[in-house]
């Protein structure tokens, strides 16, 4: 099955050179091998998945015959880790390209309060400016920003290092592009109905501009079923998720639903043709430096969320995602530039409980809506008499911040009467309070044997963390009310959701597996190594990894 829809047909629109077939992993270019003596390569390809887990690239790996049977030809790391607790979109980015845990690059959730701020609205977005006026951390009303990052990022080293190198971010999501692009990218833009969008202010460059009329073209049309492929047929299976049946669908759109639009592999191969239209008119990896192309590809989320993991719906996304990654690099093969690819996900996901029960798990289950935390910070309101906002929080786990209004003896009634509050719900694995995880270090083991406490200190951070953190058990998906569209989600400390696939391509590069743990914050190391970038290991929490096979070493 050959989906169409955006990699070859933005391509075309955007006078993109390059063959665009598809690409199995035995076409690739006969080159000399890799040894440590081989030059740096002229670009690295950053690409990230977005709830790309190690289970589904597990389930799915046998069926690849496109981009992603390429990356399993060279270094695979099946048991990669975003080894922190809060395992979200916005933190498992930050990881990516910093070689930092998200209590260090100050990334703790996609939404944190900060209860100091001037603005009413003390909820911040991971990559906003909440000092821009009229602004709040709502969906579409905040400025987006790297404000919020602590800590450089690959791009910015390497500008550093040489003001010639470019760097160019396209996600589908603004905090990937964000969070991995950095504060020095030269273009940095995400998808938005109109096409292409970037910071406030920001004109975008006349290729941006092209690549976002096309996609824009493309968000209009509406787009009929997937016909599905003898592989996915074993996921045909429907499954009642309050009034509506998931897991036999066929990523169906109206024109013009840009929500259906980033649903489907289509919003990854407009990322991917963007991508490379960039790439062309940039002439990155033609110049003197090593350039930087950094791709964020948010369709594995949106499906992962809207329909769960194991339906047709993922099966298709699958597919799709294996194809448009397959024309990218056919059409970068086509231009004979050296350039290594680096891909991994910001996070993993889990199914939705009601296909969990079916399969081998019967105690999965929705989150039980007494455990809003509006609803329990009333009953302790209304018990020790405290006025209300008392509690601050995103939801029935994570982090929990307690009003700045209370008084020291208030403040140590409320936290013991929460504390025992929300350890008495049966969902409710833990909560630790970050007075614990402050005096605890972030731990150096691999992150396969980490303990809870463990992961939860690798996402705490001081200034911004909460005063407790509530932890739910495994298979308790924390979405109660599935009428608002999500039905499965991420974040959880468990390791469904913490393990992620970590590839590495080169032309010449020899394959092999290493499925002993390592983790993501040790990807800009081993970049860092490949292209000769002198690192300070004691600002990073990663390590290089040797990405050659036998007794040479590519880290440096």
């Amino acid at each position: 099955m050959k989906l169409k829809y955006l990699t070859t047909a933005l391509a075309a629109a955007l006078c993109i050179t390059g063959t665009g077939t598809g690409f199995a992993q035995d076409s690739a270019p006969s080159v000399a091998k890799v040894t440590a003596a081989t030059p740096p390569p002229k670009l690295i390809v950053m690409i990230a998945v977005d709830q790309f887990s190690a289970d589904l690239f597990a389930q799915y790996r046998g069926h690849f015959t496109g981009g992603l049977a390429r990356l399993v030809s060279g270094a695979v790391f099946p048991s990669g880790y975003q080894s922190h607790g809060a395992t979200e979109t916005c933190p498992g980015h930050s990881t990516i390209l910093t070689g930092n845990h998200p209590a260090h690059t100050g990334i703790i959730a996609n939404n944190y309060f900060d209860l100091t701020a001037a603005r009413e609205d003390k909820r911040l977005y991971c990559a906003e400016d909440e000092t821009v006026a009229g602004t709040s951390s709502g969906s579409g009303k905040y400025a987006p920003s790297v404000n919020h990052l602590l800590v450089p990022t690959l791009g910015d080293l390497m500008k550093a290092r040489d003001p010639k190198a470019q760097v160019v971010s396209v996600a589908g999501k603004d905090r990937a592009a964000i969070m991995m692009g950095g504060r020095k990218a030269d273009e940095l833009v995400w998808l938005a109905p109109t096409g292409l969008t970037s910071y406030r202010g920001t004109l975008l460059s006349p290729t941006a501009t092209q690549a976002g009329t096309a996609i824009a073209a493309a968000i209009a049309q509406p787009r009929p079923g997937l016909p599905l492929p003898a592989d996915c047929t074993a996921q045909d299976i429907g499954i009642p998720v309050g009034d509506r049946v998931l897991g036999n669908g066929r990523l169906a759109r109206d024109g013009g639903d840009f929500r259906g639009f980033m649903a489907s592999p289509e919003a990854d191969g407009a990322v991917l043709a963007a991508g490379a239209a960039l790439r062309q008119a940039r002439k990155l990896g033609e110049g003197p430096a090593t350039d930087l192309l950094i791709l964020g590809l948010s369709a594995t989320d949106y499906v992962g969320h809207n329909s769960g993991t194991e339906g047709t719906e993922m099966c298709l996304q699958m597919m799709g995602l294996d194809r448009e990654l397959g024309d990218f690099f056919a059409r970068l093969d086509a231009t004979g530039i050296d350039y290594a690819v680096a891909l991994t996900a910001d996070h993993g996901g889990h199914d939705i409980p009601e296909r969990n029960r079916q399969n081998g798990w019967p105690a999965a289950e929705r989150v039980d809506a007494a455990l809003d935390p509006d609803a329990v910070a009333k009953v302790v309101a209304d018990k020790l008499g405290l006025p209300q906002p008392l509690l601050y929080s995103d939801g029935p786990f994570g982090d929990m911040y307690l009003a700045k209004t209370l008084t020291a003896a208030q403040r140590k009634a409320a936290m013991a009467e929460f504390i025992n509050r929300f350890r008495a719900f049966p969902q409710v694995e833990a909560v630790v309070t970050g007075e614990e995880l402050a005096a605890r270090p972030i731990s150096k083991q691999a992150p396969d044997v980490w303990s809870m406490l463990d992961k939860l200190r690798a996402s705490y951070n001081p200034q911004r963390s909460g005063d407790f953190i509530v932890v739910l058990k495994p298979r308790v998906t924390p979405i109660a009310d599935t009428s608002r569209g999500y039905v499965a989600t991420h974040g959880s400390v468990w390791d469904y959701d913490r393990r992620v696939p970590m590839l590495f391509w080169r032309k010449g590069l020899a394959g092999f597996e290493q499925p002993n743990a390592v983790m993501t914050v040790d990807i800009l190391p081993t970049l860092a190594s490949l292209i000769g970038l002198t690192l300070d290991a004691n600002k990073i929490d990663g390590r290089c990894l040797d990405l050659l096979s036998g007794p040479e070493s590519s880290c440096r």
